[in-house]
């Protein structure tokens, strides 16, 4: 009897270990917080078989049943096998968004609010080697603001104040991970072209050509790119102060190998701005486009537990010919939005394109992926040793 009673103990022991480590790496997998749209089932799947328990009854009719206009936030229990709680999770019910899908390159002229500091180098004076910025302790990546209480917005400006400055202390402010600081750089002669510096390489202004994601039908707000744009030598987000965008065209394809991601090579078609920038975030550039498209498509927009892994649409513009779909394979998915930029891992599958640009090359980001007739998101990053493959972000994090 007692050796029964402790075979089934130990029988217990193992499956409550089974169930626990089942249920931690459930917790972990799934999101904190998810949005589903009015009558939409509580049933999950994020590799496991989940489901969500309100604290306050079937709010999913009943919200459908009041204002469905209106989000509803409501706190749910994430429960596995419908029985067993996982973690307190927090869902949004909402109409779902229908956008206008994008695929198309566009051009990005975007001017910074203050200067990034790119680089703070040493000045070779008659006396030796000089690091005034850095002796103030200015690092690359920080923003420069202002100095001596002037705003700054353009490089010249700076120049031409440390030109005048006739080597005097200047009082500079600046801010490093939104945190605002106050120096005093003393600039010093350089021994060479004879001029006052600072040591420190600044930019005012960015342009290049990315992909539109997708544009708001009903406000005519756009998101594109999938990830922000970043200054090319510290790799701090730009601040945005203004920007515009505009036509762009693809000339010409340098393709990807591996170890040496490609790009897509285009111009401005025309210098007029058909749109105007309003944010540069971690999850694309976002604006308001003057002109809609001629494209009449529309497409439901996907929460992120509705993307599953499995074959896929990528829509995107590598000639003059305009957006073509293209296949590829989604092979992993990230729920709990770790990573803002990388919720996908994406391959690849078309011989086509394959052919032409050896996978994923610059520029295609911000190109929409499809599956199953909704947006599910966009492409944003190539893997350097692998460019068959690359991250995507969801598009319900892309949504204004």
């Amino acid at each position: 009897m007692k050796k029964a009673i402790r075979s089934l103990a130990a029988s217990l022991a193992v499956i409550l270990t089974v169930i626990f480590s089942i249920s931690g790496a459930a917790s972990y997998l799934a999101p904190s917080a998810l949005s589903m749209s009015y009558g939409e089932s509580g049933q999950l799947d994020f590799g496991f078989p989940l489901s969500l328990q309100f604290t306050e009854g079937n709010v999913i009719s009943a919200a459908a049943e009041t204002d469905a206009s209106s989000p509803a936030h409501q706190q749910a229990r994430l429960m596995l096998f419908d029985s067993i709680p996982v973690k307190s999770i927090d869902v949004t019910l909402e109409q779902r968004k229908t956008v206008i899908p994008g695929g198309q390159p566009f051009g990005i002229r975007l001017y910074t609010d203050g200067l990034i500091v790119s680089d703070v180098s040493p000045v070779q004076t008659k006396e030796g080697s000089r690091d005034p910025a850095g002796e103030a302790d200015i690092e690359q990546g920080d923003i420069i603001l202002s100095v001596n209480g002037e705003p700054l917005t353009s490089n010249e400006q700076l120049l031409c104040a440390v030109c005048d400055s006739g080597g005097k202390p200047m009082l500079i402010r600046a801010k490093r991970n939104n945190r605002i600081y106050t120096v005093t750089v003393t600039p010093v002669r350089d021994a060479i072209q004879n001029e006052y510096k600072l040591g420190l390489y600044v930019r005012d202004s960015c342009a290049g050509i990315g992909t539109m994601t997708l544009i708001d039908p009903e406000t005519g707000y756009f998101a594109g790119l999938g990830h922000g744009i970043c200054d090319t030598e510290s790799g701090r987000l730009m601040p945005l102060l203004s920007g515009d965008i505009v036509p762009a065209e693809i000339t010409a394809i340098r393709k990807s190998t591996d170890g040496a991601p490609g790009s897509l090579l285009g111009s401005f078609s025309d210098h007029s701005a058909i749109g105007s920038l309003g944010k540069n975030s971690h999850n694309g550039v976002y604006g308001t486009i003057t002109q809609l498209p001629d494209n009449e498509e529309r497409i439901p927009v996907a929460f992120k537990q509705e993307v599953l892994t499995g074959s896929a649409l990528l829509r995107t513009t590598i000639d003059d010919t305009g957006p073509h779909d293209y296949t590829v394979k989604i092979k992993e998915i990230s729920y709990n939005n770790l990573n803002a930029e990388r919720n996908m891992v994406v391959q690849i599958t078309d011989s086509s394109l394959l052919q032409q640009t050896g996978g994923i090359v610059q520029g295609m980001s911000g190109s929409p992926i499809f599956q199953n007739g909704r947006l599910v998101g966009a492409l944003t990053h190539v893997f350097v040793n692998d460019p068959t493959c690359g991250y995507a972000v969801f598009a319900e994090n892309m949504i204004p």
